[in-house]
């Protein structure tokens, strides 16, 4: 597995090359500087005590799994739930269990995860500023003990900043997904899919493709104050290595321009086009190369300006008017299938 590139980038412009480049970067010592990796690295229960300080008592989403899960958050044998159970607690609950529990040989893994700053720690973002992106991205806090997040994805760009403990990241490009085996849509840990596949111990009798992906895995264990840029769409594995752990991550993307979301256009397509016939599925993957993604460049550049209509560059007005338009259409075709 191949190690993740390292970069200095330390500006907003670098990260614009990074985003241009999507691969990903790990950037050491980035945030350092933060009076919580301070508070870290003098032990957990100085950490807790900085981070009460900005404590609004509300309470965030938390997730825990019995010992025998090893950690690892994942469905149940016969995928009908989950091993683990979720629910709501006030941050001091989290920092209390964590600290009672920090020596203990097995554990009961826990995490409160993806916790807006603004909302569970007011102030706590003006006291550790993110010196590359703007405050309207706002920074969202992970804390636990030794768990483990399944390969999945986001569709966001994503700075992810180890704050206490270690983390180990394994990432794969987007084009590894037949190789990763994910699980269904319908029902997931945490709203994304995820990979099947245990990485502590693969069974490639079950998943023999996931050796195939291993070929493209990068991979990188995070130490207090670094940082890594996860690009969009980028398949992640996360493992946290200590007893307490604590990430900031930010989550963003170019204005959609009202345009509506990916992720939606591509479940109309799971409707509309994989129930058609082979050869009416290659004719529509000729059409979606040809005007969606550009494969062979501008589709409509032997037109005039003034003549490309939907194949020009829309502006946000024009956007918003096709996506109403689009959600007429599929409102009328829901309600003739009732």
């Amino acid at each position: 597995m191949q190690e993740i590139r390292e970069s200095t980038a330390a500006s907003p412009e670098a990260l614009a090359m990074l985003t241009s480049a999507a691969e990903p970067v790990v950037i050491r010592g980035l945030v350092s500087h933060w009076p919580v990796v301070a508070a870290g690295r003098t032990g957990h229960a100085a950490l807790f005590d900085y981070l009460s300080r900005f404590d609004a008592g509300q309470s965030v989403a938390t997730v825990f799994a019995p010992a025998e899960a090893g950690g690892r958050f994942f469905y149940d044998d016969d995928l009908t739930g989950m091993n683990f159970k979720t629910g709501r607690a006030r941050l001091k609950k989290t920092f209390d269990f964590l600290a009672e529990h920090a020596q203990d040989a097995e554990q009961t893994a826990l995490a409160a995860q993806s916790a807006p700053a603004w909302n569970a720690l007011p102030g706590f973002a003006e006291d550790n500023p993110f010196p590359l992106l703007g405050p309207e991205i706002e920074p969202r806090v992970w804390i636990g003990n030794r768990v483990i997040v399944a390969a999945h994805h986001d569709p966001f760009e994503n700075i992810a900043c180890v704050v206490a403990g270690r983390r180990r990241f394994t990432l794969f490009p987007p084009d590894q997904v037949e190789n990763l085996y994910m699980g269904p849509f319908e029902r997931t840990p945490a709203g994304a899919t995820i990979s099947m596949v245990s990485f502590e111990d693969p069974d490639l009798d079950r998943f023999p493709r996931f050796a195939q992906a291993l070929e493209s895995a990068q991979s990188a264990e995070l130490e207090p104050g670094d940082a890594i840029y996860v690009p969009y769409l980028w398949w992640h594995h996360v493992r946290s290595l200590e007893t307490v752990n604590m990430l900031v991550n930010y989550w963003w993307n170019p204005p959609n321009q009202g345009r509506g979301l990916a992720r939606d256009a591509f479940m109309h397509a799971m409707l509309t086009l994989r129930a058609l016939p082979p050869a009416h599925r290659q004719a529509w993957k000729a059409m979606f190369d040809h005007y969606v993604f550009r494969t062979e460049g501008d589709a409509a550049d032997h037109l005039p300006i003034h003549a490309k209509g939907i194949l020009g560059d829309l502006d946000e007005t024009a956007g918003k008017a096709l996506l109403t338009i689009l959600s007429r259409v599929l409102a009328e075709s829901a309600a003739k299938r009732s």
